[in-house]
């Protein structure tokens, strides 16, 4: 693959042929981690993910996305000390990342200050990823759960309102924490890790097929893109392309799981500002969506379609002429029910000035996606590097600025026309069936990483492969890290009783954060 250098340092990201180009760069110093984050923060980056991996060498990783593409640094750490510089001065979001890491790997992070559990409720005896010979790494700090130090907010008339972790109906657990005065929400303290399912763990030692296989069960929500982004850090650690049949299918793929998830949205959302009907009348859309998908592609939310080296489903005629008639009825249909939405007093009395992300929060917190789009940030992977064959027929950006609920619902009507269009476009472009390549033997240990457009925001994938088709570590990172810190943003000033539909407007999953 050709290289074109970033900047005169040297680093040079490797162009994809359907990602994003990308570099992976090693480091063995903290002072030139620290070094090329600050240069990376100068030049516009988001933070987009920090984990750790235990081989050879313990290792920290933190996944950085820049207009020219993705940059992740990779720091071996001293034995001796297990310790990183904590990059929380430059990247806000960074801390809950490493306090993860500190929870799940006994790594240290120097000059963070908030050094509460994040992952670990007190009930590890040790850094359940840590190397089991180090005694350093068994120096974490624990308590119990209930005596979790949430931030306190004083003052005349303020009082709290614990919320969950276990919530009615069959929503994930998760804790909120309000500040309240009255009905008015002071302050807004998330806390997640209720749900930690050892994910790390579970991709250690398996085949690169049964590696697939557990991508596409992080979260269900996103088994596309999870599995997208694995499969493309695969390809690039083995160094191999998938066939231009294989990309067309891999975006129809991605594009319908993006479209299924804005229609469940949609119609949540209207259901929580009081209009019940659209509840069902955009679940009926969503479940035509999933059984088109049962019917075409073997499965209703598109697990094991995606694997290294291409895919295993192709379409008919007869198949793309039902995605096709199925792409003109959705496109009619939500076309009325946009109008609804946009003509419904009742539902933009409520969807407007709720909830506001500030633009320059956003910015902040390197929110992306839906939510970061609907504050003013002009980000999206599909249309910032357009590979290939989304520069064919590249999806428009779609770009609001008052970061309110309201902005949140346009944002995702606009994405589901944009990607029924592009859809189209690639069912009547669609190449020769698609054929899947077959991964090279490498006689030493490889890394890859990529990075995928998801339905939430942008989902990183790395990985590490021994000899052969073995897997040794893997992390996919969901954007619902910073999601949460968006909605804890977003939510003080506004009623208690609004919470309910500005959380569903940023929907941060519970299970994709906590792997």
């Amino acid at each position: 693959m050709n290289e074109r250098p970033f900047d005169e340092g040297g680093l040079c990201l490797i162009p994809s042929e359907e990602g994003i180009p990308r570099a992976l760069l090693p480091l063995d110093l903290p002072e030139n981690y620290l070094r090329e984050a600050r240069f990376l923060k100068s030049s516009g980056a988001r933070l987009k993910g920090i984990w750790g991996a235990t081989s050879e060498t313990p290792s920290l990783y933190a996944a950085f996305l820049l207009k020219e593409g993705l940059v992740v640094l990779s720091l071996s750490l001293a034995r001796s000390t297990l310790s990183f510089p904590s990059l929380s001065g430059l990247f806000p979001a960074a801390g809950r990342f490493e306090r993860t890491v500190r929870d799940l790997f006994g790594f240290r992070p120097e000059g963070l200050s908030d050094l509460r559990l994040q992952t670990n409720h007190g009930l590890w005896a040790r850094p359940p990823l840590s190397d089991p010979d180090n005694p350093l790494a068994s120096d974490s700090p624990s308590s119990p759960p209930e005596n979790y130090p949430f931030v306190r907010v004083s003052g005349e008339g303020v009082h709290e309102i614990p919320v969950g972790p276990v919530h009615a109906g069959i929503i994930e657990p998760g804790h909120f924490r309000f500040s309240v005065v009255g009905e008015k929400v002071l302050r807004l303290e998330t806390r997640m890790g209720y749900t930690h399912k050892g994910i790390a763990s579970l991709f250690h030692g398996r085949s690169l097929a049964e590696g697939a296989r557990l991508a596409s069960r992080i979260s269900g929500d996103s088994a596309v893109a999870c599995s997208l982004v694995f499969s493309q850090a695969v390809e690039q650690a083995a160094g191999i392309a998938p066939s231009e049949g294989s990309r067309f299918v891999r975006a129809i793929l991605l594009e319908r799981e993006r479209i299924a998830n804005h229609l469940g949205d949609l119609g949540a959302l209207g259901n929580d500002a009081g209009l019940g009907a659209a509840l069902s009348l955009f679940s009926r859309l969503r479940e035509r969506l999933h059984r088109t998908s049962l019917t075409v592609f073997g499965h209703r939310l598109l697990f094991d379609t995606i694997v290294p080296g291409g895919v295993s489903a192709s379409l008919s005629a007869s198949a793309i002429g039902h995605l096709l008639g199925e792409c003109d009825d959705l496109t009619r249909e939500i076309s009325q029910l946009e109008r609804i939405y946009a003509d419904h007093g009742g539902l933009q009395d409520r969807f407007q000035n709720t909830g506001i992300l500030l633009p320059e929060v956003a910015h902040l917190y390197g929110v992306g996606g839906v939510a970061g789009r609907a504050s003013g940030q002009a980000f999206d992977a599909r249309v910032d590097h357009r590979g290939d064959p989304t520069h064919r027929f590249a999806p428009a950006l779609s770009l609001d600025h008052t970061g309110d609920v309201a902005a949140r619902v346009r944002i995702r009507f606009l994405e589901i026309f944009e990607s029924l269009i592009f859809t189209r476009s690639l069912l009547l472009h669609l190449p020769e069936p698609p054929l899947s390549m077959a991964l090279p033997d490498a006689p030493e240990p490889r890394e890859g990483c990529a990075l995928v457009e998801g339905f939430r925001g942008e989902v990183i994938g790395w990985v590490r492969l021994l000899q052969g088709e073995v897997l040794e570590s893997v992390h996919i990172q969901d954007p619902s890290p910073l999601l949460w810190h968006a909605l804890e943003a977003a939510t003080p000033g506004n009623l208690v009783a609004d919470f309910p539909l500005i959380n569903k407007s940023f929907n941060p999953s519970y299970s994709g954060t906590d792997l």
